[in-house]
C-alpha cells in the first residue's frame, strides 16, 4: 500500500530559535498514524531538529545534497554528512534548484545514484514551467525529467523513492493547479513509471503534489486517486496550518 506523506520544505526560512519554537508547539500535536510526516529545515538546523524530534513521529529530511562523497566543494554537503546528523532522506530536483542553481537532469541522476549508494531515501521533484503548459509540452517535459533523472535506477531501488510533482507556475504564486489537472499529471507519472518498469512498482510509489497546497485546498487535492500527499512550502512554516494539511486525509 502506498504511504500517505506530508513533507514540509522550509527552504531558507527559520533560524535556530524559530525552529525550536516550531518543534515545541509541534510536539503538542497528535500525528495521525496513517500519515508519514516529514520536515526539511535548513542544513544548520538538521541535527538540532533530529535531536528534538527523535522520540516524536516526524522525520527530518534534507533539502539538497552534493553528488560527491567529499572534496573541494565549498558550501556543499555530502550524503555521509547528512547521515551523520541523523538525516536519511533528501529532497532532490526541487524546481528552485533546477531553475536558480541550474541543476540538470544529468546532475540529478548523479545525486540520485549517490543517495541510493548511501542507503538514503529520496523525494524526487519534477514539474513544468508555465510556458511548457501553455505550449502543451508538459507531458513530454515530465517524461524527460523522469527518464533522464530517475529511470536509471534498479527496480529494487524504488522502495527508496517518492516522486513529487510541482508545477513551477503554482509555487509561491498563490496559484494552484485544479484537482483535475493534478490528478491528470499524477496519473501520467504513474503510467510512465509502469511503462518503464511495471505496474507493481508504479502502484506502490507515493506521488506527492507540491504547488501551493494550503489547508483550504488540501482535502480536495489529497482526495484524488493518484495523489498520495503533498510537498508543502509556505504553509509548513506555521504549526497550525501545517497540521491542518496533515489532517486532510480521509482515514
Amino acid at each position: 500500500m502506498r504511504k500517505k506523506i506530508v513533507a514540509g520544505n522550509w527552504k531558507m526560512n527559520n533560524d535556530l530559535a524559530e525552529t525550536e519554537m516550531f518543534f515545541t508547539e509541534l510536539k503538542k500535536q497528535v500525528i495521525p498514524e496513517h500519515v508519514v510526516v516529514m520536515i526539511a529545515p535548513s542544513f544548520t538546523n538538521l541535527n538540532q531538529a533530529f535531536n528534538s524530534l527523535k522520540d516524536f513521529p516526524v522525520e527530518i529530511v534534507a533539502q539538497n545534497m552534493h553528488q560527491c562523497d567529499k572534496g573541494a566543494f565549498t558550501g556543499e554537503v555530502s550524503a555521509k554528512m547528512l547521515i551523520s546528523v541523523g538525516t536519511t532522506t533528501v529532497i532532490l530536483g526541487h524546481s528552485e534548484r533546477r531553475e536558480l542553481f541550474h541543476e540538470t537532469n544529468a546532475l540529478l541522476a548523479e545525486k540520485v545514484k549517490t543517495a541510493l549508494e548511501n542507503d538514503m531515501d529520496i523525494i524526487f521533484c519534477i514539474g513544468e514551467q508555465e510556458e511548457d503548459r501553455k505550449e502543451d509540452k508538459y507531458f513530454d517535459l515530465i517524461e524527460k525529467q523522469l527518464t533522464e533523472g530517475l529511470f536509471h535506477i534498479l527496480e529494487g531501488s524504488w522502495k527508496h523513492v517518492v516522486v513529487a510533482y510541482e508545477p513551477v507556475w503554482a509555487i509561491g504564486t498563490g496559484e494552484t493547479a485544479s484537482p483535475e489537472q493534478v490528478q491528470e499529471m499524477h496519473h501520467f507519472i504513474r503510467k510512465t513509471i509502469a511503462k518503464k518498469y511495471n505496474d507493481a512498482i508504479a502502484n506502490d510509489v507515493s506521488i506527492l503534489y507540491g504547488g501551493s497546497v494550503k489547508p483550504d485546498n488540501a482535502v480536495e487535492i489529497f482526495g484524488q486517486d493518484d495523489v498520495d500527499g503533498g510537498l508543502i512550502g509556505g504553509a509548513s512554516l506555521k504549526v497550525e496550518s501545517f497540521m491542518k494539511i496533515v489532517n486532510s486525509f480521509e482515514n
